[in-house]
């Protein structure tokens, strides 16, 4: 009998010189390349899956502060799945296998329930569409409330963005060489130690943090919310790119407000650390579960959809 990789049963998708391969735990993007080029830090397919890499966040996406909320009138009490920092982390459907429900070349649609359980005694049915065409690669996540009471929801997706290689120095890390474009008037400032959400602040008070005229990184920290989004014709692109201009973009509508931007430090992991830029639309920001802050309330029967994309640059 065929042994499954850590990461689950494989789906290749491959058109218009893009290629990806779609993982089944977790819904997740485990490689996007265009012409050969990584546009996301790609994982092995039997490797347990690093650092929620291009996992599919639902139905919250970042952290719900001690893992508690209160919703409707009835207290919550989420397991803190990161434990370090006693929050409750990106979701449910992380480690949950996906199953199939279309698969093409260039298409696959997958979906699982998530069951009601301790601090989410909800039933909602989530469904992931990865679609490539000539513009990249777009995800879909699309929730339905199978239940017979309201639910809170949120999503969003964990990509870490690839723009190229590293220039410079063999010591000088990738995100340090790449320049940052990023249309965010907001950023939601938190504690250092455990990244709980303080207050939404203009970037003119944190100036390291205002890349509204794209820049390059360099040693900037960044592991924040941004909010206040500058679109064109309704959506906001994020890119980042090298010093040829060369790299890759996420854009979003207006159903994702926020977006999450880190620099994946890992100083204590050589080979990790700043290896790649995640770059995650959100549906809701940090701690929505508690603040009400753009938490989308689905109705029994209700549908959610939110969508975004990635293309080379």
């Amino acid at each position: 009998m065929a042994t499954v990789p850590r990461s689950g049963r494989q789906l290749h998708l491959a058109a218009h010189g893009y290629e990806a391969d779609i993982a089944s735990v977790g819904a997740t993007l485990r490689t996007l390349t265009f012409e050969g080029r990584d546009l996301v830090v790609p994982f092995e397919a039997d490797e347990v899956r690093p650092a929620y890499r291009g996992a599919t966040l639902a139905p919250w996406p970042n952290r719900i502060v001690d893992g508690r909320y209160r919703f409707r009138g009835v207290e919550h009490q989420l397991p803190l799945t990161e434990p370090a920092r006693g929050q409750a982390l990106h979701g449910l459907l992380a480690w949950t296998e996906f199953e199939d429900r279309l698969v093409l070349d260039d298409r696959v649609v997958l979906a699982a329930v998530i069951e009601p359980q301790t601090g989410y005694p909800f039933r909602v049915e989530v469904e992931v569409e990865y679609r490539l065409d000539a513009n990249g690669l777009e995800q879909t996540v699309t929730a339905r409330n199978l239940g017979a009471d309201a639910a809170p929801w949120g999503t969003g997706p964990h990509p870490y963005l690839v723009a190229g290689p590293s220039r410079g120095s063999s010591s000088e890390s990738s995100v340090d060489a790449w320049t940052l474009s990023l249309p965010a008037s907001e950023v939601l400032t938190v504690t250092p130690d455990r990244l709980s959400p303080v207050a939404v602040e203009p970037v003119t008070e944190h100036p390291e943090w205002d890349f509204r005229t794209a820049r390059r990184i360099d040693d900037v920290f960044i592991d924040h919310a941004f909010t206040g989004l500058a679109r064109t014709d309704g959506s906001a692109e994020v890119r980042l790119t090298t010093d040829d201009g060369s790299g890759v973009a996420i854009s979003f509508d207006e159903r994702c407000p926020w977006v999450q931007v880190h620099t994946a430090d890992t100083p204590e992991t050589a080979s990790t650390h700043r290896l790649g830029l995640a770059v995650e639309p959100m549906t809701c920001p940090p701690g929505a579960f508690t603040s009400g802050t753009d938490l989308v309330v689905l109705e029994p029967g209700a549908v959610h959809a939110a969508s975004w994309r990635i293309r080379a640059l």
